[in-house]
């Protein structure tokens, strides 16, 4: 029973990360700037919620450059008159007029565009993995539910984070809310195993604490990380006090071992910034798997 959960609980995973991708380049963008609505060529994003569900897969990218092989496969089938000479290369681009490549660096978006705009594998990847995990952990219980519905929302936040070190308002205030009102019902559904309160003071525990940070050092601590620990405490919160602790504590130690790392490396410096929200979660993800084993 619990290999089949998990199987299912994987399958979810591997659907709703395959939404991540489009989502997120859409997100990922300065907090002055407003939201992509097409894709790096000019087309616009169409299809499901207003295009903001979908494959990271342009099709008039696609379609443009299909067209554009055939093009140049047709003209590369036609020999040149043998009785005329080789004409010299002329300026810039006409040499390539025949086939297309010259005009689609002076006229068409699609020419340098890559059909796929965003990467599509690691977000699918880490939601997989997570629900699959939280299902192995918590069993038929029915806070599972509230965790395979907030992982992908946490994998997408993750993943604009580590793009453009930003966590937008309208993902962690919604996903706060809605970690309340989920773990809400929750609590009144026979066989739970935490506490609705205990969730609700997690919450205020962990995001205080993380406001105390943002005040203390505000350059070292974005606002938005405050945001996000108030959801993620909650969903700690649910298993007690010790699973808040241990939670908060292992996105500390996995942003400083990522820290290091790049120190050692010299790829950054001592007071480089770093996106902490993926280690945020990924902490949250330890404390809410040992939460759930433990109950």
């Amino acid at each position: 029973m619990y290999v089949m959960l998990t199987g299912v609980a994987a399958l979810w995973g591997a659907a709703t990360g395959l939404l991540v991708p489009r989502a997120a380049y859409r997100f990922s963008v300065e907090p002055e700037d407003a939201w992509r609505d097409t894709c790096p060529a000019g087309h616009p994003f169409s299809g499901v919620a207003r295009g903001w569900l979908g494959s990271t897969w342009c099709a008039a990218c696609a379609t443009g450059a299909s067209a554009r092989t055939t093009a140049q496969s047709k003209t590369a089938a036609v020999p040149a008159p043998p009785d005329e000479p080789d004409e010299p290369d002329g300026p810039a681009g006409s040499a390539d007029a025949s086939t297309g490549e010259g005009e689609g660096r002076d006229g068409d978006p699609c020419a340098e565009t890559v059909a796929r705009y965003a990467p599509a594998v690691l977000a699918p990847v880490a939601t997989t993995l997570g629900c699959a995990a939280l299902a192995a952990a918590t069993g038929l219980r029915p806070e599972l539910a509230v965790w395979l519905l907030l992982a992908p929302v946490a994998v997408l936040l993750a993943t604009i984070d580590r793009r453009v070190h930003r966590l937008p308002d309208r993902l962690t205030l919604p996903l706060a809310g809605a970690a309340v009102v989920l773990l809400g019902g929750v609590a009144l559904l026979p066989e739970h195993a935490g506490s609705w309160l205990s969730a609700l003071l997690g919450g205020l525990a962990l995001g205080g604490f993380y406001f105390l940070l943002f005040l203390i050092n505000p350059n070292g601590m974005g606002f938005g990380d405050v945001k996000l620990a108030l959801s993620l405490g909650v969903a700690l919160g649910w298993y007690g006090w010790a699973v808040v602790f241990a939670g908060g504590f292992a996105g500390f130690v996995l942003g400083a071992v990522y820290g290091f790392g790049l120190v050692i490396l010299r790829r950054a410096g001592r007071k480089t910034g770093i996106p902490f929200g993926p280690f945020m979660i990924a902490g949250a993800l330890l404390g809410i798997l040992f939460g759930g084993l433990a109950a």
